[in-house]
């Protein structure tokens, strides 16, 4: 023992010179230090008045520290925000206590493209904004083009536009349910639902040409006559059963309030919820998928006979028999496909009914007032001075003022795992159309 002593002992003076000589500020152990090993200690006694040896049963309070919740994005990976959404999640375990949007994914600046192209040719950007609703995204843009050139749309092609949004609701209502179940961990509606939503898009096909960009509303009414039989779509339509429901907690619906096309000429009701959670808009649109039958139904008992677009030719192009013939039609055709037709001066704001962008509240909730007169309205401003491009369009989607109510529905106590079934009922699909549109 002494001898591992002395040997200590020795090393620590040379270790103590060495700090002494380099004038380092640093301690080293001493002979005094080394000497308390020599023998066997357990315990140090000396010192037992200054560190008193604990109580067995005694309740130590814990040091207290700081806790952050932890952050995690929700998108725009995750399948639930469809690579589109980004949300920054704050949670406290499972329970999130912040949540904020992250916009700019997928857009495309269609609003700034749309500058540099004809009024024609910007029909198919709306498709494109979201290819779940194409012919309803094409509504409101012809409607502007139509005030503004001051041009009345045949009976029959307004008919054939209202029945062509009634399908279009059909198929959005139906993707927005099979999504949304399969968000919320069931997989067998999703198949069953695309099955009768595939019958919809032969529809589609038959109509123009196209099962997803339809580019089939046209200023003046829509680019060719359906080429179905009455019966053949009915016995289609009316085949479909079952789909999601868009949830409201009031009776609005532009529908009625502010009717378009033939919808004051249809019997149809507006289904609203009451408790303005998941499951009300899930019943609601299953009741919007039933009145949407309801009015393809009398369309179809009633659709006019007739014209389909208008008879201007510096508006729409002349029939294909009448250019065979006359020279003043070719004419027409050329120069409507060429360098499109112009519009009079001026600035309209035209909305319509769209199937989805659907928000709603409890009827006690202090917000309802603020999203109440704007649920579900797809509007276009357009701007014309007096070229064939406008000179500005604005698109108002109806998904993307939801964004500012997220953190309102989400980040209030709710669990993560709700927040993929409140978005897809909220925003399903939504994010496709709302950040296309943003300018570059």
């Amino acid at each position: 023992m002494f001898a591992n002593t002395r040997i200590l002992i020795g090393k620590c003076n040379r270790f103590t010179s060495n700090i002494l000589v380099r004038g380092v500020k640093r301690w080293g152990c001493d002979a005094d230090f080394a000497m308390e090993f020599d023998k066997q200690v357990m315990w140090p006694v000396g010192d037992f008045e200054r560190y008193p040896r604990p109580i067995w049963n005694a309740k130590i309070e814990p040091k207290e520290t700081q806790v952050y919740n932890m952050v995690v994005n929700f998108g725009p990976a995750h399948p639930a925000a469809h690579g589109v959404l980004r949300l920054v999640t704050h949670l406290k375990g499972e329970v999130v206590q912040r949540l904020i949007p992250h916009i700019g994914f997928l857009h495309r600046g269609t609003e700034k493209l749309m500058e540099y192209k004809t009024y024609l040719q910007n029909v198919p950007f709306f498709d494109r904004l979201d290819y779940v609703s194409a012919m309803c995204n094409e509504h409101p843009y012809c409607l502007a083009i139509e005030r503004l050139l001051n041009i009345e749309v045949p009976r029959r092609g307004k008919y054939i536009r209202t029945l062509m949004s009634e399908v279009t609701r059909l198929l959005n209502h139906m993707l927005a349910l099979a999504c949304h179940i399969l968000d919320v961990g069931a997989i067998s509606p999703f198949f069953w639902l695309f099955e009768e939503r595939d019958k919809l898009m032969e529809i589609y096909e038959r109509v123009c040409g196209a099962r997803m960009h339809a580019a089939y509303f046209r200023p003046g009414g829509v680019s060719q006559l359906i080429a179905l039989r009455r019966n053949a779509i009915g016995k289609e339509i009316t085949r479909s059963r079952g789909v999601m429901l868009r949830g409201s907690g009031i009776k609005w619906d532009l529908r009625k309030t502010q009717p378009y096309e033939v919808y004051d000429e249809l019997e149809f009701d507006v289904p609203i919820g009451v408790n303005g959670d998941c499951y009300d808009r899930y019943l609601v649109r299953l009741e919007e998928i039933r009145q949407s039958i309801r009015m393809i139904i009398q369309l179809i008992n009633q659709m006019p006979e007739g014209d389909v677009k208008t008879d201007d030719h510096k508006v729409c192009p002349p029939k294909r028999q009448e250019m065979k013939t006359s020279m003043e039609a070719l004419i027409h055709h050329f120069k409507y496909y060429s360098s499109g037709f112009e519009v009079p001066p001026g600035a309209v704001y035209c909305a319509i009914e769209h199937p989805k962008g659907r928000i709603n509240f409890p009827f006690n909730s202090r917000l309802m007032n603020l999203f109440a007169p704007c649920k579900g309205e797809m509007a276009v401003y357009l701007v014309s001075d007096g070229s064939s491009v406008p000179y500005r369009c604005k698109i108002r989607t109806p998904s993307y003022i939801h964004l500012s109510a997220m953190d309102y529905l989400i980040g209030k106590g709710n669990y993560l795992a709700d927040a993929v079934a409140i978005i897809g009922e909220l925003l399903m699909f939504c994010y496709i159309h709302m950040y296309k549109i943003l300018e570059i």
